[in-house]
């Protein structure tokens, strides 16, 4: 993915959770994310984004 079409991918995520507002704002990441997921080479590879998003998460709440 380039940079351009990940910006215009961040860019329509950001727009669909406003649209969907804050109260189902994390039904429409659950529901990407396993769009997303679905479409992932193997298991191992969710499991390490998962994993890393974990982490980074973590660390900034530290």
């Amino acid at each position: 993915m380039t940079e351009t079409d990940l910006d215009k991918s961040y860019t329509a995520l950001s727009e669909a959770i406003s649209r969907v507002g804050p109260e189902r704002a994390q039904l429409l990441l659950a529901m990407v994310a396993l769009s997303l997921m679905a479409h992932a080479p193997d298991a191992e590879d969710v499991l390490a984004r998962i994993a890393q998003a974990e982490a980074r998460l973590l660390e900034e709440a530290a």
